[in-house]
């Protein structure tokens, strides 16, 4: 008996000492990313690990084809990045990589290389697609259990508010891929999904508490790629949502600095001005530049230090490992010209050098042609280098369609405006580049922004799919919903028919009124047929100055020509054609594709009021 009680209190003081000795070892909190793949274009990545006092531990690894190439040390003593080679010959496997220090257990962490899978990916989005643009939470709720995580900082759930998360996610976007594809859509935008671990009003996306991992209230990693994989089988692409300038004040790294230029700094809480034009100014100050650059976007959302070249390669990898990981296709580039200018073009290049076939725009919030030419890439202004910006969100044509349809007509006014801001595009290396758009979550709503007049609003959604660029949809632009950006949550309202128990159901014809079915039939009809006929997504444009507040314009290719009349008056015009031989000879009829009917390419046309016509020429 005694024997057995000295034989238990051994145990007991060595199981003591065993987890005395655990708890004194350095935790290895992670390390991003947290794998990568073999036959990258680019062998070496950097690995950033956070620990207590990691850096006090010397770092080795042995792997066939994988060498440990440099450890950086930091300011902080919790991180160390360190530098690995990953040659083409390298193996998929697992590399052991040890932290090791005198006198203390070594730490090994398995780290995974992976084989490259041969899915779809990196097709990139260009004229041929519809982008529709969805923000997740308010779009549709296809899983009821993610609702609310236990242990993040949100858990309020209320569809009643504008500022509090309602519950959508990535499967009820999934479960309504077949509404979007028959409508007409060919690429998904959703604002950012990944983790936003705020206090408040986390829902939009845009401070990033994670950078490599999805948000677990929209779903997970795998869902996301499962999103990816039905797109793609259904001939659709995805266009990630990227935030560079800017991170949320609860990132991972923002609880533990790695250095003090990670964000940038200031002795008391500085916001952006805002202002892009600084950075074009001949004639501008430092300090503007600066403080458009450097300023912080909101108080939640610290600006990083781009110069820092740990953050950029931070960034770098983390979007190049979405690309790999769940195939996307795409990227919109939120907040563009806030970012640093060298920085931007040395990811563009380290994107493009990747993945050829990638594409990707930027937003690009600002009131002239001449700012929105400045950011695109080409360096077609003389900005001094080439900013890799393929194409931008085009604002202008944004404002010129809301004068076209609102203002009174005049030399430099209404319609005319439309045909101005084309008259820029021979400043842009490729204007078909642009995204062209009449809303998005920022904005008022279009139906709002013309005072709720649906002829006005047809007119513009004509425009949209027959002009040059890629267009862009905001969610429920189909069904006319409407509200003005006073505050911002007002153009987030949910989608009627995406959570069960909704009343309605806006995703079907029987769940919607006569008004939004005729709204949906519309953009649907005009969509399928630019999704059908090239000559509306490549073909050339001409277009004709505008006489009495009318404007005319064709696409045309070697198979078809389409005439495009927009009559913003209140009344009705008579339009002569003669002037408009270049592109009508030889044609006898002009069909309109939404009503089907001909009518005969005479010496005038009647164009009705508040509208715009899309008509196929024919023989």
């Amino acid at each position: 008996m005694l024997q057995t009680r000295r034989m238990l209190l051994t145990a007991i003081l060595l199981l003591t000492a065993m987890y005395t000795a655990m708890a004194q070892m350095p935790k290895l909190e992670r390390i991003e990313p947290a794998f990568w793949w073999t036959g990258m274009q680019e062998p070496m990545v950097q690995l950033i690990v956070h620990g207590d006092k990691i850096a006090a531990r010397e770092v080795s690894l042995s792997y066939p084809g994988v060498t440990l190439q440099e450890v950086h040390k930091v300011e902080n003593p919790n991180y160390l990045f360190v530098d690995i080679n990953i040659a083409a010959a390298a193996n998929p496997g697992t590399i052991p990589i040890v932290f090791r220090q005198k006198g203390q257990k070594d730490i090994v962490y398995q780290y995974e290389l992976r084989k490259r899978e041969n899915s779809s990916k990196a097709q990139g989005v260009n004229s041929s697609d519809l982008v529709y643009l969805i923000m997740p939470d308010r779009f549709a709720n296809g899983d009821k259990s993610n609702d609310v995580i236990k242990g993040m900082q949100e858990t309020s759930l209320n569809r009643d508010s504008m500022y509090k998360r309602h519950g959508g996610d990535i499967q009820g976007i999934i479960d309504h891929l077949g509404y979007l594809q028959d409508m007409g859509v060919t690429a998904l935008w959703m604002t950012p999904l990944v983790t936003n671990d705020q206090p408040s009003a986390s829902y939009h996306g845009y401070a990033a508490t994670e950078n490599y991992r999805i948000d677990p209230r929209f779903g997970s990693n795998e869902m996301y790629r499962r999103l990816a994989d039905s797109l793609h089988k259904r001939g659709m692409k995805l266009i990630q949502d990227l935030v560079h300038n800017h991170i949320g004040s609860q990132h991972w790294t923002m609880k533990d600095l790695p250095m003090s230029n990670w964000v940038h700094q200031w002795p008391a809480f500085t916001r952006s001005n805002f202002r892009a034009a600084p950075l074009m100014d001949p004639y501008s100050a430092a300090a503007d530049r600066k403080l458009m650059t450097d300023g912080w976007f909101d108080v939640h959302m610290p600006d990083m230090d781009q110069s820092n070249p740990y953050v950029r390669r931070y960034f770098t990898q983390s979007h190049l490992w979405w690309i790999e990981y769940a195939g996307v296709d795409a990227f919109r580039l939120d907040t563009y010209p806030y970012n640093d200018a060298d920085f931007m073009a040395e990811w563009g290049k380290a994107i493009k050098a990747a993945y050829p076939g990638f594409t990707f725009f930027g937003e690009v919030w600002v009131r002239s042609g001449p700012e929105q030419v400045f950011f695109s890439q080409g360096n077609t202004v003389n900005r001094g280098f080439d900013s890799q910006l393929p194409g931008t969100t085009d604002f202008q044509s944004l404002w010129a369609i809301a004068a076209a349809l609102n203002e009174k007509p005049g030399w430099d006014d209404g319609v005319v405006k439309l045909y101005s801001t084309l008259v820029q595009d021979y400043q842009y290396q490729d204007p078909m580049r642009n995204v062209v758009f009449l809303d998005n979550h920022d904005l008022s709503r279009f139906y709002s922004v013309v005072n709720g007049n649906k002829n006005k609003y047809k007119a513009a959604l004509a425009w949209l799919l027959s002009t040059r660029g890629i267009p862009q949809l905001y969610y429920g632009a189909e069904i006319g919903m409407k509200n003005f950006s006073n505050p911002d949550g007002l153009v987030r309202e949910d989608f009627k028919g995406g959570w069960a128990g909704d009343t309605l159901n806006k995703f079907t014809a029987a769940g919607r009124n006569a008004e939004e079915n005729e709204l949906h039939d519309y953009i649907s009809k005009l969509a399928n047929y630019r999704k059908n006929n090239p000559v509306l997504q490549t073909g050339k444009l001409m277009q004709f100055i505008p006489q009495d507040n009318v404007y005319t314009y064709f696409r045309y290719n070697a198979e078809k020509t389409v005439m495009i009349v927009m009559n913003p008056n209140e009344k009705e015009m008579a339009m002569l054609t003669a002037r408009f031989t270049e592109r009508t000879t030889g044609f006898s009829k002009a069909r309109d594709v939404i009503s089907g009917n001909s009518v005969p390419l005479a010496d005038s046309l009647r164009i009705p009021a508040e509208s715009t016509l899309v008509m196929e020429l024919e023989r």
